[in-house]
């Protein structure tokens, strides 16, 4: 006799517990999107190692909640890193980055307040190849300028200009098949997070 835990055989597979349910069944479930983000970009970070731990531990301790984060090398031996905080909080970062200048080593802070976030989410994504191509090419063609990427395995989100982010939100709703008419989607506002 097999082992029962809450009425389901331990011996099942994942198909057993979540079958699939078709090629009907949409890979993407929802739109999201957020307009309360900010994006700070520090530059000129020398690239070393620990010199990323101590710009996050040094905004840990001022108790920021940080949301998206990239970095880019350059040839010149310093890194860009930018990161995305609620708008909320954007004195506070601020504040905070340019207290700890002289130990972070940047050699100057840009700041965009008129951003957004807006992400595609589905459980099945990793799963099936050209959900990414999709949404970059919704947004190039509704001629979108994407600021920063973040994925995961159940959500794509790009940083957008806050001005375009209804019309990005609509071309994604329609490039993932999304439309009202279609299928009922799930599309909220707020932190997205």
């Amino acid at each position: 006799m097999a082992n029962k835990i809450a009425n389901v055989d331990i011996r099942s597979t994942m198909g057993d517990l979540f079958p699939d349910l078709g090629p009907e069944t949409p890979v993407i479930s929802g739109v999201a999107h957020d307009r309360s983000e900010s994006m700070i970009t520090l530059r000129g970070v020398p690239d070393k190692p620990g010199n990323a731990a101590k710009v996050f531990t040094t905004l840990a301790a001022a108790d920021v909640n940080i949301d998206m984060i990239a970095q880019a090398s350059a040839s010149t031996e310093t890194a860009d890193i930018s990161l995305t905080a609620p708008s909320s909080a954007l004195d506070a970062v601020c504040k905070v980055l340019q207290g700890a200048r002289g130990e972070l080593q940047f050699t100057s802070m840009d700041v965009d307040p008129s951003v957004g976030k807006v992400a595609v989410v589905g459980v099945g994504m990793k799963t099936y190849s050209g959900l990414a191509a999709t949404f970059f090419t919704a947004l190039s063609d509704h001629g979108i300028n994407i600021l920063m990427i973040s994925t995961s395995e159940i959500r794509i989100a790009a940083i957008v200009p806050v001005k375009q982010l209804d019309e990005a939100v609509r071309a994604l709703h329609t490039a993932y098949g999304l439309d009202a008419s279609k299928v009922e989607a799930v599309v909220y506002g707020g932190s997205g997070r």
